[in-house]
């Protein structure tokens, strides 16, 4: 007792003076104020953002055992700065996972750990930067205005100049892709974000020729390729053409965004301008982290985790679908190959917004493609339905509650 009266003593709680009681110091107690009263945000049926996996669904028994595996296992030395490109056996994990699983031309040596994908992005076209690389493109549809993208502010910050592309059925107009004079794309191959298409097999060689014939770049985002429902996941474009495609992945779809943790595959020729970014940026990404990542690879564990998630978002998916072609049986549903959204096409004399701001009335999210279209354009007409963090009840209730917006 004597020594926590010293302690609030010594940091000025308490005053005591020989012959007087001790008392509490002037100041030092406030009474807490009292919580004033904020409109938040409404409860909702159903928030059909997408982009979010199942926050609730993150394997935290897993979690805790790998982080225990990752301390009891780990060398001292591996707890100080070390290799800014990562953990060299996580890095070597990682490396044996992507050429089993994606079919990338992956080594251990030229992988570099990023903190999430818009710092990987951003080491990437630094460094590009730095070999006079002035303009990058980006899909259209795809990350949205420059003014709002986080992808596009962190590349813009590097110096270079802005294009935007347009996505066909086929993906990537690798034609209009030639004529921006761009030297570096950044695409979504796999599952095009957020028009869900694959890239047609011919653009993909197309893009590739075009990177070569120019000296350019690809920057390939392979952010939800996990998730697949009608085969085996597309294999990286990085595989054919591992000297011109940076291919950027992370967990923050398999696992949670809160890991804050993902990896970019480089071409030889540019690992050490990239890895000195990444130094540049923050010393490294947590090893502790990407031990614990490693024991889940190795362990099985990540892979039985995808194959649970995956069967929740394909039962979520097909919730959707039924739910729609009940109620809304003339909106038609594209992208639902892969990942956790898809788009749905509404009629051509609809307003966009004001569904979207009607349905808002009715306590469901929705949320329009002129949201991802550089112009912010309105037509044709469409939503980006995301149900990877909406349950199966709230799929239908929402879909019920707003059919007859979607007719």
């Amino acid at each position: 007792m004597q020594e926590c009266y010293t302690q609030l003593l010594a940091e000025g709680y308490l005053t005591s003076q020989v012959g007087s009681a001790t008392r509490v110091a002037t100041g030092a107690y406030q009474m807490p104020s009292v919580p004033v009263a904020r409109p938040g945000r409404p409860r909702l049926i159903a928030d059909f953002l997408w982009g979010v996996p199942d926050l609730a669904s993150f394997p935290r028994s897993d979690w805790v055992w790998a982080t225990r595996e990752a301390c009891a296992h780990v060398a001292s030395a591996e707890l100080g700065y070390s290799d800014p490109r990562g953990n060299p056996a996580f890095r070597e994990v990682l490396s044996a996972y992507l050429r089993r699983v994606r079919a990338a031309a992956a080594a251990a040596e030229r992988i570099v750990i990023c903190t999430g994908y818009a710092q990987g992005l951003g080491v990437v076209v630094r460094a590009l930067a730095q070999l006079g690389v002035r303009r990058v493109a980006f899909e259209d549809p795809g990350y949205g205005e420059a003014d709002t993208s986080e992808s596009m502010k962190v590349t813009r910050a590097a110096g270079v100049q802005l294009a935007h592309v347009p996505v066909d059925e086929l993906g990537l107009d690798v034609a209009a892709l030639d004529a921006s004079g761009a030297r570096a794309v950044v695409v979504t191959p796999a599952h095009q974000s957020p028009t869900g298409v694959v890239l047609a097999a011919e653009r993909r060689h197309a893009l590739v020729e075009w990177a070569n014939r120019n000296d350019a770049f690809i920057i390939e985002d392979d952010y939800d390729s996990e998730f697949r429902y009608d085969r085996e996941p597309v294999g990286l474009l990085q595989g054919l053409a591992p000297d011109r495609v940076f291919a950027i992945g992370t967990v923050s779809k398999s696992l949670a965004p809160a890991i804050r943790l993902g990896w970019v595959l480089v071409p030889p020729a540019h690992v050490g301008a990239v890895a000195e970014e990444k130094h540049m940026s923050d010393r490294g990404s947590s090893g502790v982290d990407q031990l614990a990542v490693a024991a889940l690879l190795e362990s099985g564990r990540y892979d039985r985790h995808l194959r649970r998630m995956r069967a929740m978002y394909a039962g979520r998916r097909g919730v959707l679908i039924d739910a729609l072609a009940r109620h809304a049986p003339d909106v038609r549903l594209t992208g639902l190959a892969a990942g956790f959204h898809a788009v749905a096409h509404l009629p051509d004399a609809a307003d966009e917004r004001a569904v979207v701001a009607a349905a808002r009335q009715r306590s469901v999210g929705l949320y329009g493609m002129s949201l991802y279209r550089a112009d912010g354009a309105v037509t044709p007409p469409q939503l980006v339905i995301g149900f990877g963090c909406v349950g199966e009840r709230a799929i239908e209730s929402g879909i019920r509650a707003i059919a007859d917006l979607l007719r």
